[in-house]
C-alpha cells in the first residue's frame, strides 16, 4: 500500500484505514502522499457529510435554550418554564394558569460558550482522533461557540489554527507513543478564561503514563472552577 499508490486508491476507504494511514504517514513515500491525503479527505468528507448538520442543530438548540430572556416575544416563549414559574398564579374558576412573568429563549450572542478538546494521539486512540478532528472542524464552524483542539502523547500540541481544514488537522497529529494526560491538562489550564462558560472534553482511554494524582488533582480544579468537565474513553464507530 505505501510503494503503490493505485492500490491505495482502490480500497474502499474507511475510519480505520485512514488511522492506519495518520499513524504512518512519516513512512510514506513522496509518490503515496498525494494519494494518501486523497483518501482521508475523501473519507473526511464522507463523514462531514453524516455527522454536521445533526451537530450543528444540537449546538445551537442547546446554546439558544441556554440563554433566558425575560420579555421574550410570543415564539421565543419558553412555555415549560413559564408554566412552571407561574403555578402559584393558577385561577382554578378559570382552570388556567396567568402568567405573570415569561420566560424565553435568549437570541444567539457570539462565543455563547468555549470548547476545549483534549485529545490523546496515543496508538490506541486512532478513530478517536479522526473523528475529534471532525467534530472540531465541525464546531469551530460555529460561531456562538469558540472551539479550541489540543492533542497529546508525552508531548502537547495545540492544533487550534488548523481548524478550518480537518485533513490538515489529522495530518498534524502524530498517532504512536506513550501518554502524559497530566502534562496535556496543565497546558489546558492556560485556555481556559471563563470556567462557568467552557466545556472541556477530555478524550483518553485514560491509561496515565505521567503523574496520575496530579491529573486527578487538575481534574478536580476545572470542575471546582466552574468548567463543565466530560471525559470519553473513546469516540469512534462504536
Amino acid at each position: 500500500l505505501m510503494l503503490e499508490p493505485e492500490v491505495l486508491e482502490s480500497l474502499a476507504p474507511d475510519v480505520n484505514l485512514v488511522a492506519t494511514l495518520l499513524s504512518l504517514k512519516n513512512l510514506i513515500p513522496s509518490k503515496t502522499k498525494a494519494t494518501a491525503r486523497i483518501v482521508v479527505r475523501r473519507v473526511v468528507e464522507q463523514l462531514e457529510r453524516q455527522l454536521a448538520s445533526p451537530l450543528r442543530q444540537a449546538i445551537t438548540g442547546a446554546l439558544n435554550r441556554s440563554a433566558r430572556k425575560r420579555n421574550p416575544r410570543h415564539q421565543e416563549i419558553d412555555w415549560h418554564r413559564t408554566i412552571r414559574a407561574n403555578l402559584r398564579h393558577w385561577q382554578p374558576e378559570h382552570r388556567t394558569i396567568v402568567p405573570e412573568r415569561l420566560i424565553g429563549y435568549g437570541h444567539k450572542r457570539p462565543s455563547l460558550r468555549d470548547v476545549v478538546l483534549c485529545v490523546d494521539q496515543s496508538g490506541s486512540m486512532g478513530t478517536s482522533v479522526v473523528y475529534s478532528g471532525i467534530f472540531g472542524a465541525v464546531m469551530a464552524s460555529i460561531p456562538a461557540v469558540k472551539t479550541r483542539m489540543v492533542v497529546f502523547d508525552t508531548a502537547v500540541v495545540d492544533l487550534t489554527d488548523d481548524l478550518h481544514d480537518p485533513v490538515d488537522l489529522l495530518f498534524g497529529t502524530q498517532l504512536g507513543g506513550g501518554t502524559d494526560i497530566n502534562r496535556a491538562l496543565a497546558y489546558c489550564e492556560g485556555l481556559v478564561s471563563r470556567p462557568h462558560n467552557t466545556v472541556f472534553v477530555l478524550i483518553t482511554d485514560l491509561y496515565e503514563g505521567g503523574n496520575a494524582d496530579e491529573m486527578l488533582q487538575r481534574v478536580a480544579a476545572f470542575v471546582e472552577s466552574g468548567v463543565t468537565f466530560v471525559c470519553l474513553l473513546a469516540l469512534n464507530d462504536d
